[in-house]
């Protein structure tokens, strides 16, 4: 019987996940033998404190198709995300976070989305974010500016689960962010303005069980809006 997909590389980006990562890694496997004829993970271990290396290298020695990308030290989100999209070897890449608050068979209906619409990238949007209230505003804020600045209309810019065309990856400016959270924006305007085609839709979020993220700090929404204004000067 013929796979659902053809190729297809995803990766997860990781930062002191020792509590979730082999589940998460091994829920992905399961589900790319059902659906891919050829198929990769790539862990992406940004500089872990915990026990996140040290596990998902036992998982890569499991499996050849499983990868271990370590940074020494932490880098950040956004050199996580460059690290995944520029060693993934694939026609079609996928991603998602590593800490469990997407189900990875979701991604059938991002497969099956791309067959429908002929897309070079399948975006997904929160149907109900499991995170606090002042996230969800923040996410509001940085939509608007980024919009306001950019033209970009998207529903969720930061959701982490996307489908994208490798040669999307190939095609776009080289991708500059790296400590901040400006990744996901950067990468769309980029893609957008090089008139990709992007569609969306919509994904189930769940509530983080193990674990903490870092996404909401400080330094990281600083870093944010430094690199914003950095791509909006370049492209004036």
């Amino acid at each position: 019987m013929a796979k659902f997909i053809d190729e297809l590389s995803v990766f997860f980006p990781a930062y002191n996940e020792e509590k979730n990562i082999k589940n998460t890694v091994l829920n992905a496997k399961k589900i790319l033998e059902e659906i891919a004829e050829k198929w990769e993970i790539l862990i992406i271990n940004d500089g872990s404190t915990d026990k996140t290396g040290e596990i998902s290298n036992e998982l890569s020695l499991q499996d050849r198709r499983i990868r271990l990308i370590t940074h020494v030290p932490n880098k950040g989100y956004g050199a996580s995300l460059k690290s995944g999209f520029y060693n993934s070897k694939y026609n079609w890449i996928a991603f998602t976070d590593a800490d469990g608050q997407f189900d990875f068979s979701e991604i059938v209906n991002f497969v099956q989305k791309q067959h429908e619409t002929d897309a070079d990238l399948v975006v997904g949007y929160y149907l109900d974010r499991k995170v606090a209230f002042y996230r969800k505003f923040n996410t509001f804020v940085w939509e608007l500016i980024i919009f306001s600045l950019f033209g970009l209309k998207v529903k969720d810019i930061d959701c982490g689960f996307k489908l994208i065309s490798k040669k999307v990856i190939d095609s776009i400016p080289k991708l500059e962010s790296e400590r901040g959270a400006f990744i996901s924006s950067e990468f769309l305007i980029k893609a957008n303005k090089k008139n990709f085609r992007i569609v969306q839709l919509s994904v189930h979020h769940y509530p983080r069980i193990k674990g903490k993220g870092t996404g909401a700090n400080l330094d990281v929404i600083i870093k944010s809006f430094i690199d914003l204004l950095r791509l909006w000067k370049k492209l004036r």
